[in-house]
C-alpha cells in the first residue's frame, strides 16, 4: 500500500517531519516547481513580457499624474485616484489613508498589487495548479509589505502613537516578547485560553446525540415558530473545529439556520491522539459521516438531507457524495461546499 507509513524509512520520516516543521507543512519542492514553471514559461513569452512592461509604464504615468494633481491642489480631500480597491478590502478605508503622503503610499501599493496579479496570471503554458500557487505566494508577499504593516507608513498607527505617547508600541513589544517566549516553550497562546466553547464561542444551544471514536454529532433544535421538515448536516474541518461556524450570535451559521427553522446536525471531530494513529479516511467516512447520516435518518426518516462541507470537511463530503452516487444511495438531497479544495484525477493519456 503506497500510503502505508510502516514502510517509510525511519530516517526519511524524521527528515520529512523536520522539513514540514521548518516550512510550516508547506512542501518547498512543490513551491520551487511552481515558481520554476511560471518563471520559465514567462521567460519564453515575449508578448506577455512586453505587455507587463507596457502596463508598468502606464501605471508609473498614472501615479505621476496622481502626484501632480495632489501637488496642484493639496487641499483636495480625494483627487482622482489611480486604483479603487474592491469593496471587501477595508485596509485603506480610513480617511487618513487619503491624505498626504499616505495616499501616495497606498496607491503605489495597489498599483504594484495590480501589476503582480497580471504577471502571475495568464502566462501561456503554466500548469493551472502551479499558477494558483504562484499567485497565492505573490498575494501573501505583497500583503506582508503593505504600507499598513509598518509604523512609518501607517497613519492610524502614527495617530495612536501620538494619542498614547508611544505606549502602544511598548505594549506591542511586550506582546511580541510574550509570543516569542511561548513559541520557544511550545505553550498555547493566552487567546486560546480566553475563548472557551459553550461560554465565549459555540453558545448556540445544542445536544450531543452520537459519540464514537472519531466524532460527536451535535443536534441544534429550530428556534423559530415554523419548523422546516428537512434537517441540515454540517461537516466541518478537523483543525478549526465545528465552532468556526458558531463563533457568536452575530456571525454564526448555526444560529442563522436554526432561526430559519432548520434542525441542524453538526459533526464535532475528536482531537486524534497516539491511539488513533492507524485511522484512515475510510474510518472517518464510516464512523464520521455515514454514522451521522444514519443518526439523522432515525430522527427524520425518509427525508433527503441537504449537507454543507467546510474546508477539509468539504473534501470528505465530496468523497462521500461520490461513493453514495456510485451505490445509488439517495439520502443526500444537496451538497454545498465552501473553503474546500480537491482536484479531480487527470484523464489517462
Amino acid at each position: 500500500m503506497a500510503g502505508d507509513l510502516s514502510r517509510v524509512n525511519p530516517l526519511d520520516h524524521r527528515v520529512h517531519a523536520a522539513v514540514a516543521e521548518r516550512y510550516f507543512s508547506i512542501s518547498p519542492t512543490s513551491v520551487t516547481l511552481a515558481i520554476t514553471d511560471w518563471w520559465m514559461q514567462l521567460a519564453i513569452s515575449p508578448g506577455k513580457c512586453l505587455e507587463l512592461a507596457q502596463r508598468a509604464i502606464d501605471q508609473g504615468l498614472r501615479l505621476q499624474c496622481y502626484v501632480r494633481d495632489i501637488m496642484r491642489n493639496p487641499d483636495a480631500q480625494r483627487p482622482s485616484e489611480c486604483v479603487i480597491p474592491p469593496s471587501f478590502d477595508k485596509r485603506f478605508a480610513s480617511e487618513d489613508w487619503h491624505k498626504w503622503p499616505f495616499n501616495i503610499y497606498h496607491q503605489a501599493f495597489l498599483l504594484t498589487d495590480e501589476l503582480w496579479h497580471h504577471a502571475t496570471t495568464g502566462v501561456t503554458g503554466v500548469d493551472k495548479h502551479h499558477e494558483d500557487i504562484v499567485r497565492f505566494i505573490a498575494r501573501q508577499t505583497l500583503d506582508v509589505i503593505s504600507p499598513g504593516n509598518f509604523i512609518a507608513t501607517n497613519p492610524l498607527v502614527l495617530r495612536r502613537c501620538f494619542e498614547t505617547g508611544g505606549w502602544n508600541l511598548l505594549q506591542g513589544s511586550l506582546n511580541l516578547l510574550e509570543d516569542y517566549e511561548r513559541q520557544l516553550t511550545r505553550q498555547p497562546s493566552t487567546l486560546s485560553q480566553a475563548f472557551r466553547p459553550g461560554r465565549d464561542v459555540a453558545i448556540t444551544p445544542g445536544k450531543i446525540v452520537v459519540r464514537n471514536r472519531v466524532m460527536e454529532l451535535i443536534q441544534y433544535a429550530p428556534s423559530s415558530d415554523t419548523v422546516r421538515p428537512e434537517p441540515i448536516l454540517i461537516v466541518p474541518a478537523w483543525i478549526m473545529k465545528y465552532y468556526i461556524l458558531d463563533l457568536s450570535p452575530q456571525n454564526s451559521l448555526v444560529r442563522f439556520l436554526v432561526d430559519q427553522g432548520f434542525t441542524v446536525f453538526c459533526i464535532s471531530w475528536k482531537n486524534p491522539s497516539w491511539s488513533e494513529r492507524d485511522l484512515d479516511i475510510e474510518d472517518y467516512l464510516q464512523s464520521g459521516f455515514f454514522t451521522a447520516l444514519d443518526a439523522i435518518g432515525q430522527v427524520r426518516p425518509g427525508i433527503p438531507v441537504p449537507s454543507v462541507g467546510y474546508c477539509l470537511g468539504g473534501t470528505l463530503l465530496a468523497i462521500a457524495a461520490a461513493a453514495m452516487a456510485r451505490d445509488h444511495d439517495q439520502r443526500l438531497k444537496t451538497i454545498s461546499l465552501f473553503s474546500s479544495s480537491f482536484r479531480s484525477p487527470q484523464p489517462p493519456c
